[in-house]
């Protein structure tokens, strides 16, 4: 997968002054939109759509150094206008183009190129598993994403689950792993950037369908299912393990990602320093 991640910076750097769609990279490669997208930003750590940005008005900036035309530059970047295009490299750069010819300032964003630092050589445990489809009842709420330590708004939802709706779920369980389990799904694109919102829901996973008032369903499709189970300090092992899949597994594994909740668990049966967790992702093979 790395190789086709380079492949289409070389397709970007050579297609830049065009209107270039996610859509498109993502055939070209041969890949899934949404795990061109996640992957992308796990392991670049910015969405590709703010990398293309970043790039275009790099090569704009180095125009501008030239002294080119601004409405030359403006056109040359997809842009009709050169106050559409002045007003969105300010809010790039900190400068309109005019300043940036006249002082000759010079910023710059960097081609990515992709490769695997190996490290340690550190094995990573998981399974692959089908599983028919399911429903996940419980509570859920937007929330900020935030990538270390325990989220706020995560606990708070957790502690307003009332005795009855704690009551509820338990009559539905009957799915592995029959607790309480963590769902996250509606990502905003800057996930990666630790920016935007996501919907999180805590509840259990069941055959049966909601019909409690006061709480909510998700319906979850048959899927394919990479389970990394883990063990350690909670939550840095979890957290960890959620960075490895990411930046470690997924580009050299022969799974792609599919649009479905991203579900984990913990077990706290022991001390803090030796819990165990699972996260699963639903995948399906490139």
């Amino acid at each position: 997968m790395l190789q086709s991640f380079n492949e289409i910076m070389d397709y970007v750097e050579l297609h830049i002054e065009e209107d270039l769609k996610v859509d498109e990279l993502a055939k070209k490669a041969g890949l899934s939109v949404y795990h061109l997208k996640r992957t992308f930003s796990f392991i670049a750590g910015i969405s590709i759509g703010e990398y293309i940005k970043n790039r275009k008005f790099t090569l704009a900036n180095e125009q501008l150094i030239q002294k080119k035309n601004v409405t030359d530059v403006a056109l040359r970047f997809g842009y009709l206008s050169v106050e559409g295009f002045s007003r969105a490299f300010r809010e790039w750069s900190g400068y309109l183009p005019s300043e940036v010819i006249k002082n000759n300032i010079q910023q710059s964003y960097s081609k990515l190129t992709f490769y695997i630092d190996i490290r340690g050589g550190e094995t990573m445990e998981f399974k692959i598993e089908h599983k028919e489809a399911f429903n996940i009842v419980g509570v859920k709420a937007t929330v900020p994403i935030q990538f270390e330590g325990e989220n706020n708004h995560i606990v708070n939802l957790a502690e307003s689950i009332t005795k009855q709706q704690k009551a509820e779920m338990h009559r539905l369980k009957g799915l592995y792993p029959n607790q309480i389990i963590n769902a996250s799904y509606n990502f905003d694109d800057k996930r990666l950037e630790e920016k935007g919102q996501l919907t999180h829901m805590i509840g259990f996973l069941t055959t049966e369908d909601n019909t409690f008032e006061d709480l909510e369903q998700v319906n979850v499709e048959k899927h394919t299912w990479a389970i990394f189970p883990n063990t350690g300090p909670f939550p840095n092992t979890l957290q960890d393990t959620w960075a490895k899949i990411y930046s470690e597994w997924l580009p050299s594994s022969k799974y792609e990602l599919v649009k479905a909740p991203e579900i984990s668990f913990t077990q706290f049966d022991s001390s803090e320093d030796n819990v165990y967790s699972e996260i699963w992702l639903a995948v399906k093979e490139k």
